[in-house]
């Protein structure tokens, strides 16, 4: 943002994205894992406090274990991403550093202090200190987990929606005005209830799938029966919660960001009374013909579902695209712009703040600055050449919702029905579903990464929403610098998965130890 008129390659954009996209879906692989095992070994320590039975001992231990390999994956990947902000995204990074970077600063003097901190006695102080002292370790541990978790996710909130925050024309950035504002934002909040549910889901099917898996061998029977016992029912009270907490998400998103709702459901032309459409043909491979007054082709939809996620209440009016891009008026009476309004009153912004710092008079500077914070909402606007450029990718986001959303009523019903045998039949005899439950991972983790998929790609072109577009944010880099990375960090993430992997299955086939 030094220049207010930089002009960035494509390609330079296109390989940011392409490589901070890459860091944050590898990251994300570990991270979800790493807060379900909390919980899991978190649960069955308190079982070994509470009976002293050596058996429960070794089920936390061995859980112990792999939160332990995976959590240092988390790490490695996590602090490169962070890296990334000031390597690729210099321009972010000025804007809004002073706003963004509060809550990754607590994060690792906090959080990750705290995680460092209690892993140690975790590990190594079992025989060093109390029962007592050793089982708060362990749940500090993935208490200090959560909470880092909870820095990150406050900071990827106010990039959706940026709050507690003024512009400062003398200095030419962002300032925070309430830090309780941002901390505390209700979409930072919710959407970090339904992170770490999600997350939970993740680290119960993992236990789940792991203990399938020595029922189907025949060994560590007991174990894997207890194991699974705790993992059924975290992952059943895990998915409720999150199609609770996503129901909310749903609300929040249709208040601040409508276009990402729209694209979600390929709504092109909104109303009231608007029904949730289950299933419909929307070509995968290309931007939908969003113009036409048709709706998707092959629609089935739920009537009044939509309103009611949107507005909560079956009447509520939701916008569509193009109510998005031409304006529309909302029910209250309200006019909502235009998207070329916006752009235009986003380009006068752009030139007021130009002006104002071009001057030196005080009354000029005075009446400058009152114009410029009448547009300044719409300042990201003046970046955009094309309206076209404000609608997200529809069927990306159209398909990854629907995959998030389906897996998500798949995985209620197998822990629903996992819960019934566990208690009130022989697991070992029901082979199919050990094996179903060995086949969920991966979809767990599809599930996991489509929801992130909607909430960054569905906000897109904006890197903060209606503030700053992703044209604006990035490094003024070569673009081939930046695709040799993208290929040295392909490599070297995929080596380090490829390694947790293996290291993972070896301690699993070697089973809990036993003293």
């Amino acid at each position: 943002m030094h220049n207010l008129f930089l002009d960035i390659t494509a390609g330079t954009i296109d390989w940011s994205r392409a490589q901070f996209a890459l860091t944050a879906i590898y990251h994300w692989l570990f991270v979800p894992l790493t807060l379900g095992l909390a919980l899991i070994m978190g649960i069955a320590e308190t079982r070994f406090y509470r009976s002293r039975d050596p058996f429960w001992r070794t089920t936390a231990q061995f859980w112990q274990r792999l939160f332990g390999i995976n959590f240092a994956m988390g790490v490695a990947t996590g602090i490169i991403l962070e890296f990334e902000f000031g390597t690729n995204w210099s321009n972010y990074s000025w804007l809004v550093g002073d706003i963004f970077g509060a809550p990754l600063a607590i994060e690792g003097i906090v959080a990750f202090f705290m995680e460092s901190t209690f892993v140690a006695v975790m590990y190594f102080g079992w025989k060093k200190v109390s029962p007592g002292f050793h089982l708060a370790s362990t749940w500090l541990t993935g208490l200090g987990a959560t909470i880092s978790a909870w820095w990150i996710l406050v900071a990827n909130s106010w990039m959706q929606y940026p709050v507690g925050c003024e512009f400062n024309p003398d200095t030419m950035r962002n300032e925070m005005t309430s830090f309780l504002d941002v901390a505390l934002s209700p979409f930072a909040v919710d959407k970090f209830c339904h992170t770490v549910t999600s997350a939970w889901i993740i680290g119960a099917v993992f236990t789940v799938a792991v203990s399938a898996w020595y029922l189907l061998k025949k060994r560590h029977q007991r174990m894997a029966v207890e194991s699974m016992k705790i993992g059924a029912v975290v992952g059943l009270a895990a998915t409720l919660l999150t199609a609770f907490t996503g129901d909310n998400s749903a609300y929040m998103v249709s208040q601040v960001q409508p276009m990402k709702l729209a694209a979600m459901e390929a709504l092109y032309n909104g109303g009231e009374q608007q029904s949730l459409t289950a299933i419909a043909w929307v070509n995968p491979f290309e931007q939908a013909d969003y113009k036409n007054q048709e709706e998707p082709s092959l629609r089935i939809g739920i009537p009044y579902g939509l309103s009611i996620l949107a507005t909560h209440s079956k009447d509520g009016y939701v916008p569509g695209v193009n109510d998005l891009i031409n304006g529309f008026t909302r029910p209250d009476g309200t006019q909502e712009p235009s998207y070329a309004e916006k752009i235009e009153r986003g380009k006068n912004a752009i030139q007021t703040l130009a002006a104002y710092r071009q001057t030196d008079d005080e009354g000029q500077k005075a009446q400058l600055k009152e114009q410029l914070m009448k547009d300044m909402p719409y300042f990201g606007y003046g970046y955009i050449k094309n309206v076209d450029e404000l609608v997200p990718s529809i069927p990306l986001n159209f398909y990854a919702f629907r995959i998030m959303v389906g897996l998500g009523c798949i995985f209620i019903l197998f822990f629903a029905v996992l819960l019934f045998v566990l208690y009130k039949k022989d697991i070992t005899q029901w082979r199919k579903l050990l094996i179903a439950a060995i086949a969920l991972v991966p979809l767990a983790y599809i599930a996991s990464e489509s929801g992130w998929m909607v909430a960054e790609m569905g906000r897109q072109p904006w890197t903060i929403q209606d503030m700053l577009p992703t044209s604006a944010a990035v490094s003024d880099i070569p673009a081939a610098s930046v695709a040799t990375t993208f290929f040295i960090f392909l490599v070297l993430f995929t080596t380090m998965l490829a390694v947790e992997i293996n290291i993972m299955l070896k301690q699993i086939k070697r089973g809990p130890e036993t003293e």
